[in-house]
């Protein structure tokens, strides 16, 4: 825990930044003002700030940058760019680290190590080394500190939050859960061997599949016995960003295109293998996490990002590709509200018209034409201002898609993803339907039928016993059946009292036209009397209800 001092500081160094890029918003919010619905500064304003806050606001600038449910296309685009100009620790703070984390000494475990750093980040570099036995790896160090500094600004990052929530908007996206989402991302990127074990899983995924050859993708291998909390050692892989490989004469003597044309269906596939069937992603395919290698392979890096899907939701993700590419707003809204964690029910008559708008500007685009990550971003768009909140994985997906569509294009300007995605979509269904093993579902529903089959005679003669013996009772809600009962109860009884009235009348007329003693004239009087005050009375009481029917 940090002190208040600390956290005070530090909220006077952000209002520092704040003052001098002139963000109102936040101005009132440290200041202590009423504050309204936020007011986000111009996209570069908010990158310029992120920056110099540091090394973890930048990082949280990247985590909202694969949050397109929360913030506009604009923001996104910007934020994803987002980096910290972060120069390397001296060479002599990270060997301190190195020997705190190893059990063995530097110049028993390598025979060669590069003090160079190799790349640089907010929380961690990298320096190439040469094992004992020849393999060569790469070390991605943390930073000395970076740990301390990670927790205190979470303080203040909550503090912030707690503010956030007092407005409507903050109640509405529930600002504190999503500060604590952050703190809980930010933290697992201190944690190397989680990284390393997301590593190991999506290496095992990939290494089989029916859609792409898994020979042509390569997960870099941890090096378990020298991987830590604070170091991670894995295969160093010779290449290059992808945008940046040479291409010519490697596989098809020359023709470049048809090498980016094999690269794209194989990024595609994997992806979506990945999205769709394992339901854990890496969710993080910028152009330096994809490396060209010299072999032509194509090497994923740096799981520090990854996202995770389940079943339910991965059937409705492959429905919803299916609503847009038929360009079916009915669907795409009952999906939608499907998948939301909350939605407002004065929000929800108005989701479908604006789904219905928006897929009308694609009514006659061919599907050569459509970008479906910004058809997904634009229904995100759609539900933030519906006030349906969606969970932080569809965020995830959506900037993956993006992310993946965006980067396909610029290898490849002949990509397109509906075309990839339409012979998948096939065994996508299929296996949703049958699972992996046809034979075991056709016999798992086999079962199932003559369980029902065994069971149905025996519930049907319940059944029937009941009814005949007449103990069969039915239990029905009608929706405003009781205001309705009290009304017909009201009437049945103001009927009632008008024959009692009408009746003591009568009596009244036959004993006054036979009466001939003075006794019978008296009851014939007071029959009268009483009908007349009796009906008096049902007249002043349907008047004071308000209705002259009953």
């Amino acid at each position: 825990m940090f002190s208040l001092v600390q956290t005070t500081s530090r909220q006077g160094e952000i209002l520092e930044v704040v003052f001098r890029n002139g963000w109102d918003y936040m101005k009132s919010l440290l200041t202590g003002r009423k504050t309204d619905e936020p007011s986000l500064p111009p996209p570069a304003v908010l990158r310029n700030i992120l920056i110099e806050l540091g090394p973890v606001f930048v990082k949280l600038g990247q985590l909202l940058s694969t949050r397109p449910d929360l913030l506009p296309t604009a923001y996104l685009d910007t934020l994803s760019s987002l980096q910290a100009d972060v120069p390397p620790v001296p060479w002599s703070e990270v060997e301190v680290i190195i020997r705190q984390e190893l059990k063995v000494s530097i110049e028993e475990t390598f025979s060669k190590f590069n003090t160079q750093a190799v790349a640089a980040g907010s929380i961690a570099q990298t320096h190439k080394a040469t094992l004992k036995d020849g393999r060569e790896v790469a070390l991605k160090v943390q930073r000395p500190g970076i740990d301390i500094i990670i927790e205190r600004d979470i303080a203040v990052l909550k503090a912030l939050a707690e503010l956030v929530s007092l407005t409507d908007y903050g109640q509405q996206y529930d600002i504190v859960a999503l500060a604590e989402e952050f703190a809980t991302a930010l933290r697992a990127e201190l944690d190397f061997i989680q990284e390393a074990s997301y590593t190991d899983e999506l290496k095992r995924n990939l290494s089989k599949s029916r859609w792409f050859d898994p020979k042509q993708i390569v997960v870099p291998e941890i090096q378990w016995k020298l991987t830590t909390k604070k170091l991670l050692v894995m295969e160093w892989l010779d290449g290059v960003p992808i945008l940046l490989g040479d291409l010519q004469g490697l596989r098809h003597n020359g023709d470049a295109d048809a090498e980016r044309e094999e690269i794209t269906t194989l990024l595609c596939r994997a992806f979506f293998q990945q999205l769709y069937i394992d339901g854990f992603f890496h969710a993080d395919p910028h152009p330096g996490n994809l490396f060209y290698l010299k072999d032509g392979r194509i090497a994923l890096l740096d799981c520090g990002m990854v996202g995770r899907l389940d079943p339910r939701t991965q059937q409705s993700l492959t429905e919803l590709l299916l609503a847009i590419v038929d360009l079916d707003s009915q669907r795409c809204t009952q999906l939608t509200l499907q998948m939301a964690e909350f939605a407002q029910p004065t929000s929800l008559a108005n989701l479908e018209n604006d789904l219905a708008r928006m897929l009308r500007k694609y009514y006659n685009v061919s599907l050569s034409q459509m970008n479906l990550s910004e058809i997904f971003y634009e229904m995100l768009a759609i539900t933030r201002k519906n006030k349906i909140r969606l969970p932080s994985n569809l965020g995830l997906y959506a900037k993956t898609l993006a992310n993946l569509e965006g980067l396909a294009r610029a290898f490849n300007p002949r990509f397109n993803i509906v075309e990839q995605v339409k012979p998948l979509m096939t065994d996508l269904f299929r296996r949703q339907l049958f699972g992996e093993d046809p034979v075991q579902a056709l016999l798992r529903t086999a079962l199932d039928l003559k369980s029902l089959s065994l069971q149905s005679p025996r519930q049907l003669e319940v059944l029937l016993d009941r009814v005949t013996s007449e103990s069969l009772k039915w239990n029905l809600t009608v929706k405003e059946i009781d205001p309705l009962r009290r009304t017909l109860g009201d009437s049945a009884n103001r009927l009632s009292f008008s024959i009692v009235v009408g009746s003591l009348i009568v009596g009244a007329a036959i004993i006054s036209s036979n009466s001939q003693t003075a006794q019978l004239s008296f009851l014939s009087n007071g029959l009268f009397a009483a009908a007349s005050f009796l009906g008096l009375w049902l007249i002043i009481s349907i008047l004071r209800s308000g209705r002259l029917r009953g």
